[in-house]
């Protein structure tokens, strides 16, 4: 297995690319080693197999995902069929992810290399409108996680030029909430929701419809539940991790889902989910309602320890515009009463306080762990 390290820079995201290209032809697979990393696995991958990717590593252990080159090709040559066919590609987002590494393998099937935003002092729009420009004539296409898609849009001007001239914008890596999907759509960007996960070799649900070949199911638990021909292997040198959420040509996700209109709904992770009073609350509803609210640019919902409620709802959100006149009190009453009108008494968030950014981990998802720890030393008032 070929090592593969990826700090962003030109040099090591062509090095990456010459070596998917390697693997795709049946060359020794690769695993791309993020700046600061030296998780490796114990185990060789078998044969056929063209990358070793560790997952985001939410709960502390990431696991060593095995993509064989035939799930790679079957990903790549989907989201073609599905955005109407090859491309140029803007990579902008990390090369050791799963997503980063989709754009280069969709590149290299479309016959070329993907045009590389640096993003070794992060993500500027500025940089974005002028790598895009790079791009070649024809059909362009590029994927952004949404924190992203948010600062294009406040930047306007190149950066929202830029955004404007692709055939199609793919937004995952974490829930694109309906307001700013609206924002981007309202001016003219061609965007595409995706859902997806290392294990199935990135997205492969767009627009809540699965792309070619990939089936999804929703199991008794409201498990969603993916197969078809871009599922990993498993988890290299782990069989018992494998057997666990692997089997029977399933995937079997952490998610929690619903079929709405034919199209596949995520409601946000099982293990997320809050117990207070015996209720079930699922955080990324009550984030939906708060973030569909004037004056709120994101949030992120946590559950509380609490001695008589067992958990309660705690929430971070960023105000928009941050120096909008309306009265502290005001605002917090008028967001609890939103979410007690969608979604009932036990969902209303017992403590809300805003923040100047949102905490986030891997490829712009929401870091849950530290709004916890963030809003814990607050004492929650009562109801």
């Amino acid at each position: 297995m070929r090592i593969v390290p990826v700090d962003g820079s030109p040099a090591a995201v062509a090095e990456l690319a010459a070596a998917l290209r390697e693997a795709l032809d049946g060359g020794p697979a690769l695993l791309p080693r993020a700046p600061g990393s030296s998780a490796t696995p114990t185990a060789a991958p078998g044969p056929g197999v063209a990358l070793v990717i560790p997952t985001s590593g939410s709960t502390g252990d990431p696991k060593f995902v095995v993509l064989s080159a035939a799930a790679l090709r079957a990903s790549a040559t989907a989201t073609a069929d599905r955005l109407g066919g090859p491309a140029s590609w803007l990579l902008a987002l990390p090369a050791e992810h799963v997503a980063g590494v989709q754009v280069i393998v969709r590149s290299l099937l479309a016959g070329s290399a993907p045009v590389l935003q640096d993003l070794r002092d992060g993500f500027r729009p500025a940089d974005f409108a002028a790598a895009t420009g790079e791009l070649a004539a024809g059909r362009r296409c590029t994927s952004l996680v949404p924190t992203q898609l948010a600062r294009i849009l406040d930047a306007g001007g190149a950066a929202l030029e830029a955004l404007r001239s692709y055939d199609a914008v793919l937004v995952g890596g974490a829930a694109l909430e309906p307001a700013l999907r609206s924002r981007a759509r309202d001016v003219g960007a061609r965007i595409v929701t995706t859902y997806g996960m290392s294990e199935t070799a990135g997205g492969c649900v767009y627009d809540g419809v699965p792309l070619d070949g990939v089936v999804v199911g929703i199991d008794e638990s409201g498990r969603i539940r993916l197969g078809g021909p871009t599922l990993a292997e498993g988890y290299l040198g782990d069989p018992a991790g494998t057997a666990a959420v692997f089997g029977e040509g399933w995937f079997s996700t952490s998610d929690l889902g619903r079929w709405r209109d034919g199209r596949l709904e995520v409601l946000g992770r099982a293990d997320d989910v809050i117990v207070t009073g015996g209720k079930n609350v699922a955080p990324a509803a009550v984030e939906r309602v708060l973030v569909a609210q004037p004056g709120v640019r994101a949030a992120c919902v946590v559950g509380l320890p609490d001695a008589e409620w067992g958990q309660v709802v705690a929430a971070a959100f960023v105000v928009d515009p941050p120096d909008g006149d309306e009265p502290a009190a005001a605002r917090l009453d008028r967001l609890r009463d939103a979410v007690r009108d969608e979604l009932g008494r036990a969902a209303v968030p017992r403590l809300l306080r805003t923040v100047a950014e949102i905490p986030l981990r891997g490829v712009g998802k929401p870091d849950r762990r530290a709004v916890a720890a963030l809003l814990a030393v607050e004492q929650v008032p009562g109801n």
